[in-house]
């Protein structure tokens, strides 16, 4: 199990203090330190859809050009998710064919079986 995102950000932070406060082990990935790769990407795309994982209300969206934001499609927004990782909805929790993105404690004790 993998809670992707970033350090500073303030929802990662919420999940990671809650996975250690239950005991539960799961490694971090920095996306930008540690980078994101297509192929990850796309599975999760599989999985839970694109427009669930791509963060149309952050910063990074908006400092985006016009022409980056103009008709975006999967394909798209995948390509734009990695070259900008800030794009994607965080934290993204991913293991055993799942993935949950975003942090609700009632969601996350549903995932563990709390």
């Amino acid at each position: 199990m993998t809670l992707f995102g970033i350090k500073n950000c303030d929802t990662v932070r919420k999940a990671r203090k809650w996975l250690e406060q239950n005991n539960l082990s799961v490694s971090f990935h920095d996306f930008r330190e540690d980078g994101l790769s297509e192929e990850l990407v796309k599975e999760w795309s599989a999985i839970v859809g694109w427009e669930a994982l791509f963060n149309k209300r952050s910063t990074s969206f908006r400092n985006l050009t016009d022409a980056e934001k103009d008709d975006i499609n999967e394909k798209k927004a995948i390509a734009l998710m990695v070259l900008y990782p800030t794009l994607i909805k965080r934290p993204v929790l991913a293991g055993n064919g799942k993935v949950k993105v975003g942090f609700k404690e009632a969601e996350y004790k549903a995932w563990f079986e709390l």
